[in-house]
């Protein structure tokens, strides 16, 4: 197969740990005998220090002619005071628009290597294994009227929060078909008690689920499962969130993975005549610009969003378990970096993901 595949490293951590994410990916066509085609561009600080803008372009339309994207994370302190159209994060919410990708896939599994690694106790992580189903394109995030206007006391800032039925309809079946191959039970998370945006919400994923009579659907309110997530992350199978909420959740993911290094994401958008999905592949941490260029940072992430990838935008399910399996020899190694906790000396950057292309 031709793999077409567009690289945006972005900023801090992000070169690093998507330079290994490509070794791996490099490494698993070699292997497997698939034509490997790679284009590079800029997203976030580094294109607004080359161009001006968190979003060029030149990267839009490579992303639209890609088979798939990988990126790394954006965000650099020097932007921290910049309105939110010129902060780097705007190029990350830019190309989700433009790819039209609405369903963000946020996997979280306790490893069992890693159980120490977490701060809850063993028994609470322990056999953790859950998806978070995020909507990507709507909600608070994108929603208009926004903006800060007036002076003084006369000081106000607006964000809306919108979604239309049709928004919610197509990333409630994205849970649920996910659910059907996994534990067949979608848990729908909002907060309908106070907010009539989560109303709809609630009423649509009802609506939705009838659809699917094979899978068990429960509604949490969005702090009662934030704190489930604590106490019983068990209980979880797929986790179905609005955007924000999701946004929120998905990090609180990371205590129970251990390291919010480990954590991929997919996101993806209508399904091609060929079944596969188009989409946007990038590990959920943030570009750690304390981290950048020390050969220090965890590139796990971002390796298990190749194997992401290879499943959802190619179909190369055999491909993406052999990095899922490379993946879990390197933990069984110890061959890990220190936000792992290692029994021996930390493994660099470079090093885990050397690991993992051997493994494979």
């Amino acid at each position: 197969m031709d793999l077409n595949v567009l690289v945006l490293p972005g900023d801090g951590i992000g070169e690093e740990v998507i330079g290994e994410a490509v070794r791996v990916l490099e490494r698993v066509a070699q292997k497997f005998g698939h034509s490997l085609h790679l284009r590079a561009g800029l997203v976030g600080g580094a294109a607004i220090h080359r161009t001006g803008t968190p979003l060029p372009g030149e990267t839009v339309e490579l992303a639209l002619r890609a088979d798939a994207t990988l990126m790394g994370a954006v965000g650099l302190p020097e932007f921290d005071h910049a309105p939110p159209s010129q902060r780097p994060e705007a190029g990350l919410l830019g190309i989700r628009k433009a790819l039209g990708v609405f369903a963000n896939l946020r996997p979280v599994r306790a490893w069992p290597w890693l159980l120490d690694s977490s701060p809850l106790k063993n028994h609470v992580v322990d056999g953790t294994d859950l998806v978070i189903v995020r909507e990507l394109t709507g909600g608070i995030y994108y929603g208009t009227p926004r903006g800060i206007s007036g002076q003084g006391a006369e000081t106000r800032a607006v964000n809306t929060m919108v979604y239309t039925r049709g928004e919610v309809e197509r990333v409630t079946r994205v849970a649920f078909e996910l659910a059907r191959g996994r534990r067949k039970k979608v848990t729908s998370v909002d907060k309908s008690n106070v907010l009539e945006n989560s109303q709809l919400w609630r009423q649509v994923v009802t609506e939705v689920a009838a659809e699917y009579p094979d899978v068990e659907l429960e509604h949490l309110l969005v702090d009662n499962c934030a704190m489930q997530l604590i106490l019983n992350p068990r209980r979880f199978d797929v986790l179905l969130t609005e955007n924000m909420f999701g946004d929120i959740l998905s990090d609180e993911g990371a205590v129970l993975a251990g390291s919010i290094g480990m954590l991929p994401s997919a996101s993806i958008g209508e399904r091609r005549p060929s079944g596969a999905w188009t989409g946007l592949y990038e590990p959920v941490h943030g570009s750690a610009p304390d981290l950048a260029g020390q050969d220090r940072a965890n590139p796990l992430g971002a390796i298990l969003s190749v194997a992401a990838m290879l499943e959802y935008s190619f179909g190369l399910k055999e491909e993406a378990a052999a990095v899922n399996r490379a993946v879990e020899a390197v933990l069984a190694s110890g061959r890990v970096t220190a936000d792992l906790k290692p029994p021996a000396p930390p493994a660099t950057t470079s090093q885990v993901g050397q690991a993992v292309c051997e493994a494979i």
